[in-house]
């Protein structure tokens, strides 16, 4: 199994869900979980979240309506085969991940113009 770090703020305003769904997506286009990469069980990750494995099933089957991940009886959860095509960028999703970072770094007690560097020197 893959090595990556999900974490989840109970303080966000942002669902578990959608912080463990934005995580992952990101994790997958980024190429740091790569094709065909195995993702821990449902069960798994919602024991080590310390959440309901309901919330952690949310969560997988919004990636596999994206297409991200695929699940296999006896396979295991994977992350999906990338389209052949270039894809635009979900606005939605690219919402959320904009609310997520910037939640997480206001939490950290960081500005508008901290969190506006950091965005740059990122896509730098």
């Amino acid at each position: 199994m893959t090595a990556f770090a999900v974490r989840v703020d109970t303080t966000s305003p942002v669902p578990p869900y959608d912080q463990i769904r934005a995580q992952l997506a990101a994790l997958i286009v980024t190429g740091r979980l790569t094709e065909d990469a195995r993702l821990p069980t449902v069960r798994q990750l919602a024991t080590d979240l310390g959440l309901a494995p309901s919330t952690v099933a949310r969560a997988y089957r919004e990636l596999e309506a994206a297409k991200l991940i695929r699940t296999r009886r006896g396979a295991g959860t994977r992350v999906a085969t990338p389209p052949s095509e270039p894809t635009r960028p979900d606005p939605g999703q690219l919402a959320t991940l904009a609310r997520d970072f910037t939640s997480a770094a206001r939490a950290l007690g960081a500005d508008t113009e901290a969190i506006l560097t950091a965005i740059r020197e990122a896509l730098d």
